[in-house]
């Protein structure tokens, strides 16, 4: 808590430092993309296991609020990925890190660029779908419904200090203050795999983006006989259950093309999002062994637990009953 009371005030005492505040953003940003991506992995499975509370899930991305957080999420997947990109440049040219200034300052001015036509598509969802006086979730229920998930994050953080307990009891906190950091194998092939990894997910979270939040925004996936994005198969029953099923059932040459699209950027996103968490908590932790590992145990538990929920939907089969089950639970919600 002390490094973390530190980074704030010393960067606000900095003032305006470019390369600061974009190390500060870079971290802002990835946490809420991580944040939102558990939400999203563990909601969108319930489209196949529990296809009720997929449709309110759904009801929720269409209140107000999600609507405003919606537009946040893309600004802060655009600038995540186009700074990734920079920081992955630089450090693999570091002969040239004396231009880094001017890439930060690049990279705003391409986020702005990437957003601006971005925003305008997405309002012109939003503003198609409240002109039409949709029924909304009171923001009571909104915020309501975020509670099951806060309060499995605070039982995921408190298995991992008691694992951490149990790790100490048993093998002793042997980690000095006093002993040089050294490099390992294993943490070279994390960073390595943090830049790798993140220019491959940049086409495939901007072709996610695209499709989902811009050309067929969240309001447009419970649109009755539309064309799902992505396809040539007709939502009839607009229902996201439908919707969800019919992506993941088209075949291209035999293939579930967006299964194994959703199946690489699952599988990326999730370690290289997690990794980045590791990164971060621990940054703040080191003064204390037992935290610090906490934090590695909880990545490390978050991280198996996305993978496993997210490939299990990915493999599932999603029935005529299930979509029957979220035609029933979307009359039931808005009668």
């Amino acid at each position: 808590m002390t490094s973390l009371v530190m980074t704030v005030t010393e960067t606000l005492r900095y003032r305006g430092a470019l390369g600061q505040w974009s190390w500060i953003l870079h971290r802002v940003t990835g946490l809420g993309v991580v944040f939102f991506l558990v939400l999203h992995v563990i909601d969108t499975s319930w489209a196949v296991f529990y296809p009720e509370l997929y449709v309110e899930a759904i009801a929720t991305y269409q209140s107000p609020l999600f609507t405003i957080g919606e537009f946040a999420l893309v600004a802060a997947v655009v600038y995540h990925a186009i700074n990734g990109l920079r920081i992955t440049f630089f450090d693999f040219r570091p002969n040239l890190w004396r231009y880094q200034q001017r890439a930060a300052i690049a990279v705003l001015i391409i986020t702005v660029i990437i957003c601006i036509p971005a925003f305008i598509l997405m309002l012109g969802h939003v503003i198609d779908h409240y002109s039409t006086n949709p029924q909304v979730l009171p923001l009571g229920r909104v915020i309501g419904a975020q509670l099951p998930f806060l309060i499995g994050i605070a039982v995921a953080v408190v298995a991992a200090i008691f694992y951490s307990v149990i790790h100490g009891v048993i093998a002793g906190d042997t980690t000095s203050k006093k002993q040089k950091p050294t490099g390992s194998r294993i943490e070279r092939f994390w960073w390595s795999y943090m830049r790798i990894s993140g220019v491959l997910i940049v086409p495939l979270v901007f072709g996610h983006l695209g499709m989902m939040h811009i050309l067929q925004g969240v309001f447009d996936i419970t649109a009755q006989n539309s064309v799902v994005v992505g396809t040539t198969t007709i939502n009839q029953s607009g229902t996201a259950v439908e919707f969800v099923a019919n992506r993941w059932n088209m075949f291209i040459g035999g293939v579930a093309i967006w299964r194994l699209y959703d199946f690489a950027l699952l599988t990326l996103v999730v370690v290289h999002g997690f990794n980045g968490l590791r990164y971060v908590l621990t940054d703040y932790t080191m003064g204390s062994p037992l935290l610090r590992r906490a934090a590695i145990y909880f990545c490390v538990m978050g991280a198996i637990v996305l993978l496993v929920l997210g490939s299990g939907m990915l493999v599932a089969t999603i029935d005529a009953d299930a979509i029957e089950m979220a035609r029933q639970a979307t009359e039931n919600l808005h009668p």
